[in-house]
């Protein structure tokens, strides 16, 4: 790559929380970033961030688990911006509940989201990836990967997310590609203050009962997690690949 050749970055799930965080961290690494969300007049406030700090970005509506919308998306962010040669896949939704009252539609729409999607996003940068001879890919995991009451769709579909990840390092390595895994303890987002109201507590209450557990005795942010997507977006990080890395404040039981 010459000193003048900018890097795409596209982060799906862009417009709140860990994605606007990542997006606009990749930004003052100096990449161009696709700002993608399902809405895409709410990734305004991401891009303008980014703007107005000197970066390039553009706002993407897309449905990540929707083909022909990633398709289209992935298609105008390569001409507006270039080749995308980093993906992270962030987009994500919840649809808690106890197994017994779960929904079929609870279950498939999680799972469509966070699986489907990352497939079909994937699958649409490598083959820009692929032709620069460079890539990078993280995934989104979560500590609930590893189980959690009341989230068996969403447990199912971040341990999902950690062997897809395995499995492109291992199909992708040979073309420049590496890919990786972040997996976030408690972060504060919208999407943990959903599962505060889903347990009744109010969220400061629930942020201090989940940082009395953390070693660091703290609970984290986005930008903890934007900092750990930049290391692995790097282009020093192309050893590392095939890695999940749990973010979360201290080991799990």
């Amino acid at each position: 790559m010459s000193s003048t050749e900018q890097r795409v970055a596209v982060v799906t799930g862009a417009a709140r929380g860990i994605g606007a965080a990542t997006a606009v961290r990749l930004a003052a690494e100096g990449r161009a970033v696709a700002v993608i969300d399902l809405d895409e007049a709410a990734c305004k406030d991401t891009v303008e961030t980014i703007t107005k700090a000197g970066g390039k970005a553009i706002a993407v509506g897309c449905d990540v688990a929707d083909e022909a919308q990633v398709e289209a998306a992935v298609a105008r962010i390569a001409e507006e911006l270039g080749a995308p040669t980093i993906l992270v896949n962030n987009a994500g939704v919840l649809r808690d509940n106890l197994l017994f009252k779960m929904s079929a539609l609870d279950w498939d729409t999680v799972m469509n989201v966070h699986l489907r999607g990352a497939f079909l996003m994937t699958k649409a940068c490598q083959k820009h990836m692929v032709d620069a001879g460079f890539g990078r890919v993280v995934n989104l995991s979560s500590s609930s990967a590893l189980g959690n009451r009341g989230q068996a769709n969403y447990s199912a579909a971040k341990a999902g997310l950690q062997g897809f990840t395995k499995t492109l390092a291992k199909e992708l390595g040979k073309f420049g590609i590496t890919a990786n895994a972040v997996a976030p303890g408690f972060i504060v987002t919208e999407m943990t203050k959903a599962t505060a109201e889903r347990v009744g507590m109010g969220f400061e209450d629930f942020q201090n009962a989940a940082a009395s557990m953390i070693p660091v005795q703290r609970v984290g942010n986005p930008d903890d997690i934007a900092n750990t997507i930049a290391f692995f977006t790097g282009e020093a990080a192309g050893f590392v690949s095939g890695q999940v890395l749990y973010v979360a404040g201290g080991p799990l039981d």
